[in-house]
């Protein structure tokens, strides 16, 4: 008989884009008492399919998936709502007696769940305002050293050449009256008092037949821009352009291609450093018995 779960427990299947991971995690979940939860930026999007690699509706009515479709388009996603999202999906999930399998390729949301970020206030441009005009009387060097009198951990991390960062420094003290430094090192894992166990796979290419149409339909809807957000991903950015003319089809298919091998070796390089992390090889026939065996030696089976 294999060990009791955890009370709150987690699987974390991560990999670059085309690893095989969404796969994967059905067949998991078609074994184990899990539910599904997606940690990718562009998958929140609806209407985004093919260029995403979307779980197929049959499949998600199947098998529990969640944060899939939850945003149109035209609206934007911050990891703040992604991480306040992901809580809620956990305890619905837990609350059914069940586990989260989070599932994905945005790096840094897995690392926001892990790390937390800081709850920083929102921009104040009466203060930006403030802080621009006495860089412009004194100069960005001498708007360092008034941040190193009251933060001088994060002047020390700042160079006194970045203006932004030495801004928001100053900002985030004027407006809370903390320095940023102490805000951020009070960040709180969504992790906490979780039990994980962390998988990454290797990258498997894949094919995106009728992806060109998909991104035309999106085109079409007149709303839509190469500026937004959900525009930007990786294929959909390189498709726009063909749409508006700005390139031919075989470029923006080869502009693509060579945009998610580079989006893979980030997410590759991202992974690299999750210290925890069990690696598999999605191209084995056999990874996805590997990783039962390990769940099951968790205690998930």
């Amino acid at each position: 008989m294999s060990a009791q779960v955890p009370k709150r427990s987690a699987v974390l299947l991560m990999g670059p884009t085309g690893s095989g991971k969404s796969d994967l995690a059905v067949r998991l979940a078609e074994q184990l008492p899990l539910e599904i939860i997606s940690v990718d930026s562009a998958l929140v999007y609806r209407g985004m399919d093919i260029g995403t690699a979307k779980p197929a509706l049959s499949t998600r009515e199947r098998i529990p998936h969640h944060l899939i479709d939850i945003r149109d388009p035209t609206a934007g996603y911050s990891v703040g709502e992604f991480l306040i999202d992901v809580q809620q999906a956990m305890l619905g999930v837990w609350s059914r007696g069940r586990q989260p399998l989070l599932v994905g390729g945005t790096m840094m949301y897995f690392h926001a769940m892990t790390e937390g970020i800081a709850d920083l206030p929102e921009a104040n441009l009466r203060v930006r305002a403030e802080i621009d005009a006495r860089a412009a009387q004194a100069g960005w060097a001498a708007v360092h050293q008034e941040l190193a009198a009251v933060d001088p951990v994060a002047a020390a991390r700042i160079h006194s050449n970045d203006p932004q960062r030495i801004q928001r420094a100053l900002e985030v003290h004027r407006i809370t009256g903390e320095t940023i430094t102490k805000l951020q090192q009070a960040r709180v894992s969504v992790f906490a008092d979780v039990n994980v166990m962390e998988f990454a796979l290797a990258p498997l290419e894949r094919g995106e037949a009728g992806f060109v149409e998909e991104v035309r339909n999106l085109y079409e809807r007149g709303d839509l821009s190469a500026e937004h957000p959900s525009m930007r991903a990786v294929g959909y950015r390189q498709v726009w352009r063909y749409l508006t003319g700005q390139c031919a089809l075989n470029e923006a298919e080869n502009q693509a291609i060579a945009a998610t091998r580079q989006l893979a070796k980030r997410q590759l390089t991202w992974l690299r450093r999750r210290a925890n992390a069990r690696w598999f090889d999605s191209m084995r026939p056999e990874v996805a018995h590997a990783i039962f065996d390990a769940l099951s030696e968790g205690g998930f089976a």
